[in-house]
């Protein structure tokens, strides 16, 4: 039946990455339920979710090596599962868990990973930039596999994902069990691949990281896109805290500040939200008052975030709370019969 019904969307031909009511199956768990997600060519993007929200069964599908159980994905415009081979050569992968060859040594690891991409063809090129990432990531590529430890592990794999040119990084928890130190490292060559025109998809926890790298952002629940903007677009659709010293003013004094929310006291100091779109709004108002020591500070990537998974949060602390006050009834009871 040819009907308008039936037909597919169709793929965003200028997508690096982009994926259509997605679903991944297993068994009767679906892990992925209907995700769209767009990566355009040059950008840095943020894929945020906490753990089983689905991201790595996502990244698992974009690689080919699982295959969507419904809806669509295309990766330079290609199907992942049928053209995995080709893509591959196109793609630099670092998962957030590195397992390596135990008897190679670290540098024959990252020029085996760099061969098997087919990434390694201008020795020369390649020598100079495996020799930079060894030295920034003061990486010592003698030992063998079975002697490094987490972190070390990770940096096999970076360092073999940025020696090789790569169109488009697909990054999974690429900085776990880096130190501060290295996580900088990272970010520099993150900003330097993207320089170079390559397409980024970092999967991170760590949500500082993901605001001081990424152009924008999705924000996945339960194997779908709940959020996706830049930062500056979904920072509207939240509130933005605004403090002040508090002097003299009166309770009347602060109800003539419009739109104000969770208005406080603490530390000698005045808070309260307002949101975000009416921030312009408030500040004539703020003025008028002749407030002192005035901050006004931008919704961060965590207040988007816990907007989507709070409810999680306070479910668990409740769940906790509920579960500890039989534990400590039959503490108090057996306490009193001693």
């Amino acid at each position: 039946m040819n009907s308008l019904i039936d037909a597919k969307p169709a793929h965003d031909a200028s997508a690096v990455i982009d994926t259509r009511g997605l679903e991944k199956r297993f068994g009767r768990v679906r892990a992925l339920d209907g995700l769209d997600l767009s990566v355009s060519a040059g950008e840095v993007h943020g894929f945020l979710g906490p753990n089983g929200a689905g991201k790595s069964t996502t990244i698992r599908v974009l690689l080919g090596l699982a295959r969507a159980s419904g809806g669509s994905a295309t990766v330079f415009g290609r199907n992942p599962w049928d053209d995995a081979v080709e893509l591959h050569k196109r793609i630099a992968y670092v998962p957030g868990d590195v397992n390596l060859w135990p008897n190679l040594s670290g540098g024959e690891a990252i020029d085996l990973i760099s061969r098997l991409r087919g990434g390694a063809d201008d020795k020369s090129a390649y020598a100079k930039r495996k020799a930079r990432l060894i030295e920034v990531f003061q990486f010592d590529p003698s030992k063998r596999g079975r002697a490094y430890s987490k972190g070390n592990r990770q940096k096999v794999a970076l360092i073999a994902a940025f020696a090789s040119p790569a169109e488009l990084f697909i990054l999974d928890e690429p900085t776990s069990g880096l130190d501060p130190l290295m996580e900088a490292v990272f970010n520099r060559e993150i900003r330097r691949a993207s320089a170079d025109g390559a397409t980024v998809l970092l999967s991170s926890h760590i949500l500082s990281e993901v605001e001081q790298l990424c152009d924008r952002v999705s924000i996945i629940r339960a194997g779908r896109t709940v959020d996706s903007g830049t930062l500056a677009e979904l920072r509207h659709l939240t509130r933005t805290e605004i403090s002040f010293a508090q002097d003299t003013l009166t309770d009347a004094d602060l109800a003539r500040i419009p739109g104000s929310h969770d208005l406080s006291l603490a530390g000698g100091r005045i808070r309260f939200t307002v949101d975000s779109h009416q921030v312009a709004a408030v500040l004539p108002a703020l003025a008028e008052l002749d407030v002192q020591g005035l901050t006004v500070a931008p919704p961060s990537l965590e207040d988007l975030f816990l907007r989507h998974y709070g409810d999680k949060l306070d479910d668990a602390v409740a769940g906790e709370a509920e579960a500890r006050t039989p534990r400590r009834r039959a503490a108090r009871a057996a306490a009193q019969q001693r």
